[in-house]
């Protein structure tokens, strides 16, 4: 048999580079130089003339629109205080009569001290002596001795007494110490109540 496809060519071999690599592209050696966003200067007057327009661009700028504000070192600075205003609307009767008579007992237990401690100094003083022989000796005759004022102005009576005008002033101010927050509540109610200002130091 004989071929009747008639001569074929034969294949070229490629030696360029394969799809995935780069070309081996040889590059001059030296310094790298960055590309510049503009172009090389003008020389002369037409440099000067760029130079002093984009001065002038730039500064007109700056103090136009977007100049830096430096903060001023000599301003005063006034602090602020804060201010509340608030009203006393009610008042709990329970809560004043509880306060009200814890501060009438100690009230109470201090008028009896200084009771007490009036009565030492006097009596170290010799004011009682001195003031008892007076009436003693205004008040007597021939059949009696007149007044004693001390055994009258003794401690132990006087303490006694003292106690007992603590214990009422106990009891009353503790009843008028209520029946006040009463009144104020029922005030209250028409004009509204005590209005207080209140302001937080800084």
């Amino acid at each position: 048999m004989t071929d009747s496809r008639g001569q074929q060519s034969s294949y070229e071999t490629y030696s360029g580079p394969l799809p995935g690599e780069r070309a081996n592209t040889q590059q001059p050696s030296g310094p790298y130089h960055p590309p510049q966003a503009y172009g090389a200067p003008a020389s002369g007057g037409q440099a000067g003339g760029q130079a002093g327009g984009l001065a002038g661009g730039t500064l007109g700028g700056q103090t136009g629109t977007g100049a830096v504000r430096r903060p001023r070192t000599g301003a005063r600075t006034t602090p602020r205080t804060r201010k509340a205003r608030l009203r006393v609307a009610k008042a709990d009767p329970w809560s004043v009569m509880k306060v009200s008579f814890l501060l009438s007992i100690a009230l109470g237990i201090c008028t009896v001290v200084a009771a007490a401690v009036l009565w030492m100094v006097m009596d170290s003083m010799g004011v009682f002596s001195t003031v008892g022989g007076t009436i003693s000796e205004a008040t007597g005759s021939n059949e009696s001795n007149g007044f004693d004022l001390q055994s009258f102005l003794s401690l132990p009576r006087v303490l006694t007494f003292t106690s007992v005008i603590a214990v009422i002033d106990v009891v009353l101010m503790t009843a008028l110490a209520t029946l006040g927050a009463f009144i104020y509540n029922l005030s209250a109610g028409f004009v509204g109540g005590v209005e207080l200002t209140l302001a937080e130091d800084e």
